[in-house]
């Protein structure tokens, strides 16, 4: 199920009806025996005008007016018994109200999660890809002007028909650029040096061309300051998978849009869209993309897994907070990300 059900609030709607119906009842039961003791206190009268005639309805007006008491006691108790089974049978169904959205919050982020995985794992495999292209390869081999110039025009092919990148860069063993995929729009990009950057380090020791490498989500300066995911591996000689490192490739995700897409896609009810924050975030809780676009990069969401892979809880603001942990995907493992979708309403508030 995707959307917000109806029928969740059934079960509250329910028990209160219960106990309107109840509060009439007893109240309708409560006017009968005033009616009843009434009647009794009248009999009684007149029964003492008529003497000893009168004796023995006196009897039975007396009767009357004993059940009439123990009436009024088992009303009174009704009403209480009642009152407290309909708060017990409220507070059961807020739970099970609060379960059953939870359980979907979380169905849902995880949902959102997985996309990102495997949106992702698609660019773990790019990378590995391009790195073997003999334009790449050729231009770490034996560099020169026309070489890095090839290398660098057919990066631009990729980038033609691969949108959702803003560059590809190859750098040397020294970690200096020489080919970029848009020279024109990233001028800066060639002879950056990116020995001490952690995708640049992380390239060089892969294990071989099968591996790759990741880091968290950031901004990177060269690219006007946009916040990209980087994926990096290093390019062997011949392009074999166990040949000699020459240098790295580092494929630069347009993080922002792609990742708010997820965020703001998430099949949700109308009336559940003004009241609902869908986030992604990193192992440190840092919010790498929100519906909203608040936070992103400079807000921590303080998530209580307790070691959960995925669940649902009510915080201390009352908002109900549904995860899920990456899964990952094929032989991407994931960064530790979470998908979180939090809720706002006073009928999630304990």
């Amino acid at each position: 199920m995707t959307k917000a059900d109806p029928m969740d609030n059934s079960l509250i709607d329910l028990t209160r009806n219960v106990l309107d119906v109840a509060s009439q009842k007893v109240s309708a039961i409560e006017d009968i025996n005033r009616t009843t003791k009434m009647l009794a206190f009248n009999a009684l009268i007149e029964a003492g005008r008529a003497g000893d005639a009168g004796r023995g309805f006196a009897v039975v007006a007396n009767e009357v007016n004993s059940i009439s008491r123990q009436v009024s006691v088992v009303a009174s108790e009704l009403r209480t018994e009642i009152g407290q089974l309909v708060d017990r049978m409220a507070t059961v169904g807020e739970d099970l109200m609060v379960r059953f959205r939870g359980q979907r919050l979380a169905d849902l982020a995880l949902n959102m999660i997985e996309i990102i995985d495997r949106n992702l794992y698609e660019r773990s495999c790019d990378v590995r890809w391009w790195a073997t292209d003999k334009a790449v390869v050729d231009c770490l081999a034996a560099p020169s002007a026309e070489a890095t110039s090839f290398a660098s025009s057919r990066l631009g092919v990729i980038l033609d028909s691969y949108t959702v990148y803003l560059d590809l860069w190859v750098a040397d063993r020294n970690g200096r650029v020489i080919a970029t995929g848009r020279p024109r729009r990233f001028p800066q990009a060639i002879g950056t040096n990116v020995a001490n950057e952690p995708w640049f380090r992380q390239a060089l020791n892969t294990r071989d061309g099968s591996d790759f490498a990741v880091v968290d989500v950031t901004t990177n300066g060269v690219l006007d300051g946009r916040t990209v995911a980087t994926y990096s591996t290093a390019v062997r000689r011949d392009g074999a998978v166990d040949g000699e490192v020459i240098g790295a490739m580092g494929i630069f995700f347009d993080w922002e849009p792609q990742a708010r897409a997820v965020t703001a896609g998430v099949r949700l009810d109308r009336s559940e869209e003004a009241s609902t924050r869908c986030l992604l975030v990193d192992a440190s809780g840092r919010i790498i993309a929100s519906s909203d676009g608040r936070g992103q990069l400079t807000e921590t969401f303080p998530l209580e897994t307790q070691g959960r892979p995925m669940g649902h809880y009510v915080d201390r603001f009352g908002r109900l907070v549904g995860f899920a942990l990456t899964p990952g995907y094929e032989t991407y493992r994931g960064l530790g990300w979470y998908g979180v979708i939090v809720q706002t309403g006073g009928e999630t508030a304990h």
